[in-house]
C-alpha cells in the first residue's frame, strides 16, 4: 500500500513537471513579452500586449548596442527602424506616447546602451502637445521597475496570460498574418493589417470626427510645459545630436483641424521648437503624400511605406531618394515665417 502510495506521488511529480515544463518552455519558445532574443518561424509575427514593457524587456536583456534612438508615439512605431540610412537606430515609439516620457525614455536607454546616442530622433504629434493630453507627469519608472524585479524573466514563462499570447503568436507566425492594427517581428520592426478601401473610408471618417470632437477646437489648449520638455532633452543629451520631426497626418484631418481653429496653436508649435532645436523636419501639412489617402488606414496613422519616406528624408534631405519634393521641409530660424506663409497659402 505505501508503495503504491509513492508511486502515485512520484508519477504526479513527474507528470506535473514535464506537464509545467513544457507549459514553460512554449512561452519561452514564442517569446511574447520579449525577454529572450531568438527568433524564428514560428514567433516572427508578435501582438502587442504591452509596448512600453515589451520595449523596456527587449533592451534589457538584449545586446543594446545602437548609434541612434528614435522615440516617438504610434504613428513612429510605423517607421522601420532600418530603413534610416547610415544610422543604426533603435525605434522606442509607443502607443500614445506622451512629450513628458521623453526623458525618461532616453535616459533609460541611454543607460542600458552605455554610451550616448549620436543622434536621437523624435517624431512629435500636434495634438499631444495639448494640456489635455499631458497634464500627467509620465515616465518609464514602473517598466523599469517591474523588468529589474528578481525572477522577472522567469516568472513570465509561468505566466498563463503570456502563455495565451504565445498561442495567438504561434499561430499568427505559423500563418505569417498580420491580423492587427500593428504586429512586431522580432526585429523589433512593425507592420499594419492593410484594411479594404471602404473600411479605411470609414475609419478616417471616424477619426476625422473624434479629434472635432476631443482634440481639436475649444478642446484644444497648448501646453507650454513641451517646449520647456523639449529644452529639457536638448540640454540634458549635449553629445547627441537631436532631431525632430512632425508626424504626417493626412490632409484630410488637418484640414479639420484649420476648420476647428487651431492654426494659432500649430504655428506656436512649430515655432517653439525651432526655438529649441534650430532646426526641424515638417511632415505635417498638406502635400502630395497627405493628400493621397491611401497611406493611411485611418488618416491619423500612416502605413510603413510612408514610414519609410520620413527615415530616408531625415537620412540624406535634399539628396533623398524616391522621396517626393514637396514631402518633408527643413524648417529652421531663418526659413520659419516663410514656411508658416507657405502652409497658410495651402489651407486658404
Amino acid at each position: 500500500m505505501m508503495m503504491s502510495f509513492k508511486f502515485f506521488i512520484a508519477t504526479f511529480m513527474i507528470t506535473g513537471s514535464v506537464a509545467l515544463g513544457s507549459f514553460a518552455g512554449f512561452n519561452y519558445f514564442v517569446d511574447p513579452m520579449w525577454t529572450f532574443d531568438h527568433e524564428h518561424e514560428y514567433n516572427d509575427v508578435q501582438t502587442v500586449i504591452d509596448e512600453r514593457q515589451q520595449k523596456v524587456n527587449h533592451i534589457y536583456y538584449s545586446d543594446f548596442d545602437y548609434d541612434t534612438l528614435l522615440v516617438g508615439s504610434s504613428r513612429s512605431t510605423y517607421i522601420n527602424q532600418h530603413a534610416f540610412s547610415g544610422m543604426d537606430v533603435y525605434n522606442f515609439s509607443a502607443s500614445d506616447l506622451s512629450f513628458k516620457e521623453y526623458p525618461s525614455i532616453i535616459n533609460f536607454a541611454k543607460s542600458e546602451n552605455e554610451r550616448d546616442f549620436e543622434r536621437i530622433v523624435i517624431g512629435v504629434d500636434f495634438f499631444k502637445s495639448a494640456v489635455s493630453q499631458s497634464s500627467e507627469d509620465m515616465n518609464l519608472d514602473e517598466y523599469i521597475t517591474t523588468v529589474e524585479e528578481p525572477f522577472y524573466r522567469w516568472k513570465m514563462l509561468l505566466s498563463e496570460d503570456v502563455y495565451d499570447y504565445a498561442k495567438k503568436n504561434y499561430r499568427l507566425s505559423n500563418e505569417d498574418e498580420i491580423v492587427e492594427l500593428r504586429n512586431y517581428n522580432r526585429d523589433n520592426v512593425a507592420s499594419a493589417k492593410d484594411f479594404p478601401e471602404d473600411v479605411k473610408q470609414q475609419q478616417t471618417k471616424d477619426k476625422i470626427a473624434k479629434f472635432k470632437s476631443q482634440f481639436y477646437g475649444d478642446e484644444f489648449e497648448y501646453n507650454p510645459e513641451f517646449k520647456d520638455v523639449m529644452q529639457v532633452v536638448e540640454s540634458s543629451n549635449p553629445e547627441s545630436e537631436v532631431v525632430v520631426f512632425t508626424t504626417p497626418i493626412s490632409a484630410e484631418l488637418f484640414s479639420a483641424l484649420v476648420e476647428e481653429g487651431n492654426l494659432d496653436e500649430y504655428e506656436t508649435w512649430l515655432r517653439d521648437m525651432v526655438a529649441v532645436h534650430g532646426e526641424i523636419y515638417n511632415f505635417m501639412y498638406p502635400n502630395s503624400v497627405t493628400k493621397d489617402m491611401s497611406n493611411y488606414f485611418d488618416g491619423h496613422h500612416f502605413y510603413p511605406h510612408v514610414g519609410d519616406l520620413i527615415a530616408e528624408r531625415i537620412s540624406k534631405g535634399e539628396d533623398a531618394t524616391g522621396v517626393p519634393e514637396d514631402f518633408g521641409v527643413l524648417v529652421t530660424e531663418e526659413n520659419i515665417n516663410e514656411h508658416i506663409a507657405w502652409i497658410e497659402s495651402l489651407v486658404e
